[in-house]
């Protein structure tokens, strides 16, 4: 990373540009006529060659991380690596989830809270009050200190039932809730999409699963696994006497140990978007997928008998067991697939899947289920309806016999708070809009509680070589209104680190999140980074270089201040870490780190002298344009956009123009379709958007920074690469 060179001010700048543009009439004829640096160049070649010049620091960190001899080495370099990609400005973390006022009538934790996989999504066990008024916000607090009290020891649920019981409580055993996306699929191998796998994890049991204390225990398998001394063989008893069935509730098969070696086979041979998880994890997995071996028994997945599964890493992983509350390591029906045209091996599934005779996954109905409960109805745009699986193994833990998901097209911002009132949700959160309806019914003083955020990240991604100018499924769709000479200019202003970071130091962060929270809340669910700073910290003292001088870390330390510490000695001016947040033991998370108008200013003055350089005139006259795709019929979304709009225009002296392009449409998916569903990098239709997020499969922090990997990487496409 270079260090930053003494900046020339803006107004001298601004001076010494204007007598070029008095020269010409043209406005955009001023701002400089250019061609695309990457004419004839394919995706691919474009994508390595930009990932090499923006992103090559934070490779080469990472890989060096992921060679780190102790856990405590690997988190710290880790922790290096992302502040490289932090540094690169080509994502502004922006929100977690959460952090907004709400109403409920479902008791805190018991659903587990843990902070990755899909686990904290099984609401099988969920505890929802009776009747019309949610818990008051002082039994959520006193609820909240008994979990506190008896983390650990296996007895909060009870004792929370115990708790809400004397408080006059009774229980309902239905849940309805709103969703504004349909699942794609309902094959759990074959989507790395929140969309998908929060509904199918109602579908199937994992081998563990997190429990109210974020304790792992058995579920399918009978016990805790065995580990052999070197670390790298765990074997699995499973549990007899489960079986799969159709969604009629018809036996197929019973699950065995079989059921997940199909299960990986079929994940690898998809290579949907999950595969990167276990690549260098499971023994020879990497080499089955690249064909290098094509006998699939030579992969670290065996089933020793029909109820002895066995696993065989390549190395060590000390994570290992935490990514099995996600959805790579869920069973597979072999009978329901093969009724449904599933075969096995990288080529023939490639080609089975392109025909019609495969069917697997397409609908509820072409799946098989071992989970809590059956998907009896699911109508697009409508409802999702999930009621017990009579044949569930632990059928009688069951508190919810129905839970039933209601569509939101997003259009209506007080949808939920509505359908509470109507008595249909259990509760709701609120938006601006909603919390003056919930204040003027008088519930917010003794009902309204902060809701908690959690360790998913909504960063806004920049697009680094924008190709598509509407969207990839109908181009009349957020049509762009950059001349062919704009977009040009915006894809090589994209490409310098200064403008980026002018760009993510310009945005108000605070006012834009309070268009949706208010004002009172507007930093709570901030974040500052991409992997939360607290997510790990060093097991114990390690010592790595920071810009080439050994620093020694003691045992404890978390991985925002090692990250913080590198931001800082490469000179960049964003705050991801505050050692004095959460009373002292420090956070990410609830302040703007990274919005400093003059900071923005003098990082535009550096990248207007660079792009001068490139033929590039940047003038008010002439300003770089950036379009964003909005959800235009949604009123906060549209004062969301507009606050974006003005924040960046006011800091950076509208050297840079941001567009509003309206998706239109009766529902939310057009925006989902700009910059959300496309599958790869050249089919995203924004050059900054702030529509998708990420949340951790497994507790390291691997889990982030692999989605922004070249090529494998989940989260890259988001950069229009790969």
């Amino acid at each position: 990373m270079k260090k930053l060179m003494k900046l020339i001010s803006v107004a001298l700048v601004l001076v010494m540009l204007a007598a070029s543009f008095a020269a010409c009439s043209d406005p955009e004829k001023a701002g400089g006529i250019v061609s695309d640096p990457y004419a004839g160049k394919t995706h691919a070649e474009i994508s390595d060659e930009i990932y090499e010049k923006v992103l090559g620091e934070f490779d080469t960190a990472y890989k060096a991380a992921k060679e780190a001899k102790t856990v405590a080495e690997r988190f710290a370099l880790m922790a290096i690596a992302e502040a490289k990609l932090l540094e690169s400005g080509v994502m502004l973390p922006s929100t977690s989830k959460g952090g907004n006022y709400a109403i409920s009538k479902v008791a805190p934790y018991t659903a587990t809270p843990v902070l990755w996989g899909n686990d904290s999504y099984r609401y099988y066990r969920l505890l929802i009050v009776a009747g019309d008024k949610p818990i008051k916000a002082a039994e959520r607090n006193e609820l909240k200190a008994l979990w506190n009290a008896k983390k650990g020891t296996g007895t909060y649920y009870e004792e929370a039932k115990k708790y809400l019981t004397g408080k006059g409580y009774t229980f309902q055993d239905t849940y309805e809730y709103g969703y504004t996306s349909d699942p794609q699929t309902w094959d759990a191998f074959n989507t790395y999409r929140s969309a998908d796998s929060e509904a199918i994890i109602n579908t199937y049991t994992g081998l563990l699963e997190y429990d109210v204390e974020n304790e792992l225990k058995p579920a399918l398998a009978a016990e805790m696994p065995t580990v052999s001394a070197d670390g790298l063989t765990y074997t699995f008893k499973i549990r007899q006497g489960v079986d799969w069935v159709d969604s009629q509730g018809r036996v197929l098969e019973p699950v065995t140990a079989k059921s997940f070696v199909a299960a990986m086979h079929h994940m690898l041979d998809a290579q949907g978007g999950l595969e990167y998880l276990v690549s260098g994890i499971i023994k020879n997995a990497d080499a089955y997928m690249s064909k290098e071996i094509t006998d699939f028994s030579q992969v670290g997945v065996k089933a020793v008998d029909d109820y002895t599964l066995e696993y065989t890493l390549e190395a060590p992983c000390t994570y290992f067991l935490t990514m099995f509350g996600y959805n790579i390591f869920a069973p597979l029906s072999e009978v329901q697939f093969a009724a449904k045209g599933g075969v096995f091996g990288v080529d023939e599934f490639a080609e089975k899947a392109k025909s019609d005779a495969y069917t697997y996954g397409k609908t509820p109905n072409d799946i098989a289920y071992c989970g809590a409960y059956l998907v009896t109805s699911a109508t697009e745009k409508n409802s999702i309806v999930f009621e017990l699986n009579d044949k569930f193994y632990a059928k009688d833990a069951v508190t919810l016999k129905k839970i039933t998901w209601t569509f939101s097209d997003g259009s209506n911002p007080t949808f939920g708070y509505d359908k509470f009132k109507e008595g249909k949700f259990a509760g709701a959160g609120l938006n601006t809009q909603a919390l003056a309806k919930c204040k003027a019914d008088g519930l917010f003083d003794e009902y309204a509680y902060v809701s908690a955020t959690d360790a998913t990240s909504y960063p806004m991604f920049l697009n680094l070589y924008r190709a598509q100018y509407g969207n990839y499924d109908d181009p009349t769709i957020a049509p762009t209104t950059l001349s062919d000479n704009q977009k040009n200019r915006t894809n090589i202003a994209m490409g310098n680190q200064n403008f980026r970071l002018a760009v993510c130091t310009a945005l108000d962060r605070g006012a834009y999140n309070a268009t949706t929270t208010g004002d009172e809340l507007k930093l709570t669910s901030l974040v500052n980074s991409y992997t939360p700073g607290n997510f790990v910290s060093l097991p114990e003292a390690a010592t790595v270089k920071i810009n080439g001088t050994d620093k020694t870390y003691a045992a404890g330390t978390y991985y925002g201040q090692i990250m913080q510490d590198q931001i800082d000695a490469d000179g960049i001016k964003i705050k991801v870490w505050d050692p004095t947040k959460e009373e002292g033991a420090g956070s990410s998370a609830g302040f703007d780190g990274w919005y400093n108008a003059e900071n923005a200013k003098a990082y535009m003055a550096k990248a207007v002298e660079e792009l001068a350089e490139q033929g590039i005139t940047v003038t008010e006259k002439t300003p770089i344009k950036l379009e964003i795709p909005y959800y235009d019929i949604n009123e906060i979304y549209t004062a969301r956009a507009n606050a974006l709009k003005q924040s960046i225009e006011t800091s950076l002296g509208k050297l840079v123009e941001v567009v509003l392009v309206k998706t239109g449409g009766s529902n939310a998916l057009n925006w989902y379709n700009a910059g959300y569903y496309p599958e790869t990098g050249d089919t995203m239709n924004y050059n900054i958007v702030d529509v998708c997020g990420w949340g951790p499969d497994f507790g390291d922090p691997q889990t982030y920074l692999d989605t922004m990997l070249p090529q494998a990487g989940g989260m890259a496409k988001n950069i229009g690469l790969y």
